[in-house]
């Protein structure tokens, strides 16, 4: 049970029109949204973070993003965005067999160095405490644009958020998210948990 029941998804004109954005993303408008029009400017704000941060400006992918969004969730332990990020990475196209071994990704050929190094920087930059040294320096910038940089360091930040707001509140998972992480995260023990 969550810790606060979200709201109706037409309970706020303005949070309704500006969540449109999660029909392309998920299919549907996620019950931590929901939860975070309890106050208005909350969800108003996090919802054009979110736009922001996954607008593509260079090279780094929808579904990328998606896949850093999974391993920073992975990371923190939030099942709730795990399946979130993985539904998602699939309706951006991502392959059954990516998604299914995201977490071979260093010794896969399914995921360019570049993917590699902005996963193992997923992975950093989401441990407690931080794990990101000057080491990435040089290894991000050898693949990825400063601008660049900033949209992977991006995601990974809104996911820090997410992962806080989601794994705190006990977020019921919808159903299409939960049908995702049954489909590609089960056979790495993924459950959701709480989430219920």
């Amino acid at each position: 049970m969550p810790l606060i029941t979200p709201l109706d998804k037409n309970t706020n004109k303005e949070v309704t029109e500006l969540a449109k954005f999660f029909n392309e993303t998920l299919g549907f408008c996620p019950n931590s949204v929901l939860t975070m029009q309890r106050r208005p400017a909350i969800a108003s704000a996090f919802i054009n973070l979110n736009k922001a941060v996954m607008d593509n400006k260079g090279r780094v992918t929808s579904e990328q993003k998606r896949l850093i969004g999974y391993l920073t969730s992975a990371n923190t332990g939030c099942r709730y965005c795990q399946a979130h990020t993985i539904l998602a990475a699939d309706r951006y196209g991502g392959s059954n067999e990516r998604l299914e071994k995201i977490w071979d990704f260093r010794s896969s050929d399914l995921f360019s160095d570049a993917e590699k190094v902005a996963f193992e920087f997923a992975l950093a930059a989401s441990s407690v405490p931080n794990a990101v040294d000057d080491s990435f320096t040089e290894k991000l910038l050898e693949h990825w644009t400063e601008g660049e940089v900033v949209e992977i360091l991006g995601v990974i930040s809104l996911f820090g958020y997410l992962n806080r707001w989601n794994d705190s509140m006990g977020t019921t998972l919808e159903t299409g998210a939960n049908q995702a992480g049954e489909q590609f995260l089960s056979h790495q023990g993924w459950e959701k948990g709480k989430h219920t």
